[in-house]
């Protein structure tokens, strides 16, 4: 995957908004991290479960310094935002809390340049508003630092050990893509891959419990927060140890237009015991082999569930027992000693 500098708009992605006096109280007591502490300049993965402690969905949480009254604002699958906001809302009852899906543009911006040396992507110099605002990010930001500005805000996306500062923006206007890179998208899809980002989609929705999805070892849970939908789940599956399932990073190298396409949900086998799946795919993103050529070959990058006593022997396989061969990728951070 190329790590040159891109700017992609990401239609994959909603923003929803909860405004009111009670906002950040309101999220707290729903969501698997702690709310009520968020500070301006800062964002917070977290998840959102059912009482049995399975994932809803995932989103990314900040504040909105400029508002009249509290708002919080969180980035989310588009195809569950709708039924996200559907549902936190029938728990609002007495609380001074609304929420909605909202119209805010999300793009994408992977920086391939060293700390203080200008951005080099060509859709934001033709910007001319994006391009001043970029040149002012910092060059090295903590996962989930929040900048906001004339542009809109920015929160910097986790990444991979070695690879290109990234930033969501929330945009404040409405960007016209054309022009932009076609294969973009994909390409910060995979860079969520590569960087062990989960993202709760439909063919998910109840599936996977937090620690499936790493969302503890990413700072996506805090068990000292208090009450929450599936919170004595997801506790007592930290404290007595026994999680055995986690997420890991596969590849498929050399795939073609023949190899089984990677969807959300798809099963994954272990050559070992073909008769039964091993797991499931989290989230997947075909990119070109090699950007830049003709060459017809394409790399699925996967995000997908595994027993941990499977890691060390197992092959696994996309779709069925005869299907790719998926190898595994190290990830910015341990699955294995957690």
């Amino acid at each position: 995957m190329s790590t040159s500098s891109f700017f992609t708009p990401l239609s994959d992605l909603a923003v929803i908004e909860i405004s009111g006096a009670d906002a950040a109280s309101f999220l707290h007591g729903q969501l698997s991290h702690d709310m009520s502490s968020l500070a301006p300049g800062q964002a917070r993965l977290a998840g959102y479960c059912t009482a049995k402690g399975r994932l809803l969905g995932s989103m990314v949480v900040w504040s909105v310094i400029s508002a009249e009254v509290p708002v919080l604002r969180a980035l989310i699958k588009a195809d569950i935002a709708e039924s996200i906001v559907k549902r936190l809302s029938m728990f609002v009852l007495r609380a001074k809390a609304k929420l909605s899906v909202t119209p805010i543009q999300v793009l994408g911006l992977s920086l391939d340049h060293s700390p203080g040396e200008p951005a080099e992507a060509a859709p934001i110099q033709a910007d001319t508003m994006l391009a001043e605002q970029a040149a002012k990010l910092p060059g090295n930001p903590l996962p989930f630092t929040v900048v906001h500005t004339d542009a809109g805000d920015w929160i910097a996306a986790p990444r991979a050990d070695g690879a290109a500062v990234r930033w969501w923006l929330a945009a404040a206007n409405t960007l016209n893509p054309d022009g932009w890179p076609d294969a973009a998208n994909t390409r910060w899809q995979a860079a969520d891959i590569a960087a062990g980002l989960p993202w709760v989609q439909t063919a998910t929705q109840e599936v996977f419990i937090p620690q499936t999805l790493n969302l503890d070892l990413i700072d996506g849970v805090s068990f000292t927060k208090g009450c929450y939908p599936g919170q004595e789940v997801v506790a007592r599956s930290h404290y007595r140890g026994t999680v055995k399932r986690r997420m890991a990073y596969g590849l498929i190298q050399n795939a073609t237009d023949i190899d089984a396409i990677a969807l959300p949900g798809t099963d994954t086998f272990d050559d070992r015991h073909p008769e039964n799946p091993a797991g499931r795919v989290i989230n997947a993103a075909q990119t070109p082999a090699q950007v830049g050529t003709s060459v017809d070959m394409e790399l699925i990058h996967i995000l997908m569930e595994v027993q941990l006593t499977d890691l060390p022997e197992a092959q696994f396989r996309l779709g069925s027992a005869s299907g790719p061969v998926i190898k595994i990728q190290p990830l910015p951070y341990s699955i294995e000693a957690s």
